[in-house]
């Protein structure tokens, strides 16, 4: 039979109990709520830098924008830029200052092609194919009169051919090549230049 703890005991235990129970409560609310607590202004701290580092952007977007306007009105980089309010027109441009290098380098324009954009390009890109075919010296001065062109002209793509003809087989052990009458080259270039957005003619 079990003998009932004194009265002395017994009010201890509940003592005990009744500061216990609200303390372990009070750390079970307290200590997740201190890490949120810390967490939160860790939160506000970094968010602060942020909001300083925008702040500072937008201070500088009015010199951003003066700087931008006076680069576009500053004509000397105009130059080097094809003019024309629509990539068609400009692809035109890009075909006639190309045909007039040839004709002045006395080559022969066999093909012109404007070939499709790659993506969205700022400032677009106007890419052209053209086969061209002369002598040596010939392609050579097309060479030099594209490389200082105005507006700019950058070549992609170069390959280039003989156009002499092929072995004649008149029978399998002689096979001498045909003359060829000029001694021509097949020039195949892809050739781009750059577009100003919205600029006229």
């Amino acid at each position: 039979m079990n003998t009932p703890w004194p009265l002395p005991r017994r009010c201890l235990v509940i003592l005990a109990a009744l500061i216990l129970i609200p303390a372990l409560a009070l750390v079970a609310i307290v200590v997740p709520w201190l890490n949120r607590l810390i967490a939160l202004n860790a939160h506000i701290a970094q968010s602060s830098d942020q909001i300083a580092r925008y702040r500072r952007l937008v201070d500088q977007l009015p010199t951003l924008r003066a700087e931008l306007e006076q680069a576009r009105a500053d004509n000397t980089f105009a130059a080097f830029y094809f003019k024309a309010p629509t990539q068609a027109l400009a692809g035109a441009q890009v075909q006639g200052q190309i045909q007039e290098i040839v004709r002045v380098a006395g080559g022969r324009l066999i093909s012109t092609q404007i070939l499709p954009p790659e993506g969205q390009e700022v400032p677009p890109r106007i890419r052209v194919r053209v086969q061209i075919q002369g002598s040596t010296d010939t392609l050579l001065a097309v060479l030099q009169r594209l490389d200082q062109a105005k507006p700019f002209l950058f070549i992609e793509r170069l390959s280039v051919r003989s156009s002499a003809r092929p072995m004649e087989a008149t029978s399998p052990m002689a096979r001498r090549p045909l003359p060829d009458q000029g001694g021509n080259l097949t020039l195949r270039l892809d050739l781009y230049g750059f577009v100003l957005e919205g600029s006229n003619p």
